[in-house]
């Protein structure tokens, strides 16, 4: 991904830049208005892709609840959420549009049937760390290698990931992780500063030749080990439980709709940027929360079309 501005956030310097040989770009508006794709006339629900959400466990629904609503925000023609059929209320209450696929367990132990018809996954959040669910994930990722799916992977899944790296191996060309520092440390070790922490993101970006998402101020998107590239929008008030799972449903979303891996990175993380930045507006960075960022997301999309 090419940006028309360099950028360099806090803590890196000018000879790390240099020497990694790497872009170091920052998404703006003007970067997005390049990626936004038009809607057609004569479209119908089975044109713009099937996104399945395999996510939730029996006291973390409401992280199935925020991604299903995001995924329904992107524009995809589908949306199929996996989750235990004892916490399915919630979700159904909420996400009216959606379409379900019910384990019988408290937690992630099989594939939906007929997978198929769906065109990309995202799996993670609430999903719990069982060792059922571990062995159903790892089912999950060998599914979307044979059939060559690109998967969103956020949360319980990178934890997963963190405790059984023989599963590595496992994630498919192209996928996006979507790690916070505490996540991203348990997949790369400890590191000694800001730059030895993008070298370790950037490393597994490239060995696993996916795009990995370093959430915080500045969410970098390290593109399979080629550059790095920082975004513009959001804000503080994001800094609240769920605002990630929002940002895992959109971007699965994305994906299904038809966007490359690299453009739905970038795209998802923009827009959930802005409307974060929306939400604080509103309700202010304290008060907002991240079901408000889900609210703001097809204003926000608006305004790009």
């Amino acid at each position: 991904m090419e940006c028309n501005t360099i950028f360099m956030p806090p803590g890196v310097s000018d000879e790390y830049v240099d020497s990694t040989g790497l872009g170091f770009g920052y998404v703006t508006q003007d970067d997005i208005g390049s990626i936004v794709k038009p809607r057609a006339e004569n479209a119908h629900k089975g044109t713009y892709g099937h996104a399945l959400l395999v996510c939730g466990s029996y006291g973390m629904i409401g992280a199935a609840v925020l991604a299903t609503s995001a995924a329904l925000r992107s524009g995809c023609g589908l949306v199929t959420v996996h989750i235990p059929a004892e916490e399915r209320f919630p979700v159904v209450a909420n996400c009216p549009s959606a379409l379900f696929s019910l384990d019988t367990a408290p937690y992630f132990t099989t594939l939906p049937s007929n997978m198929s018809k769906y065109t990309v996954v995202g799996v993670g959040c609430g999903l719990g760390q069982h060792p059922k669910t571990a062995v159903a994930l790892g089912e999950l990722l060998k599914w979307a290698c044979v059939n060559e799916k690109s998967v969103v992977l956020d949360a319980d899944a990178l934890n997963i990931l963190a405790e059984n790296r023989e599963m590595f191996k496992l994630v498919p060309m192209h996928s996006i992780l979507t790690p916070h520092l505490g996540e991203l440390k348990r997949l790369t070790g400890e590191w000694t500063d800001t730059e030895d922490m993008y070298d370790m993101a950037n490393n597994l970006a490239k060995q696993l030749h996916s795009i990995v998402i370093v959430k915080g101020p500045n969410t970098a998107i390290c593109n399979e080990g080629k550059d790095i590239v920082f975004n513009s929008t959001g804000n503080a008030g994001m800094a609240k439980g769920g605002s990630g799972d929002v940002l895992t449903g959109f971007i699965t979303g994305l994906l299904a709709r038809g966007y490359a891996p690299v453009d739905a990175a970038v795209l998802g993380v923009y827009i959930h940027g802005m409307a974060g930045d929306k939400a604080a507006d509103y309700f202010g960075q304290e008060g907002m929360n991240s079901a408000d960022i889900v609210d703001f997301l097809a204003e926000t999309l608006k305004e790009l079309e």
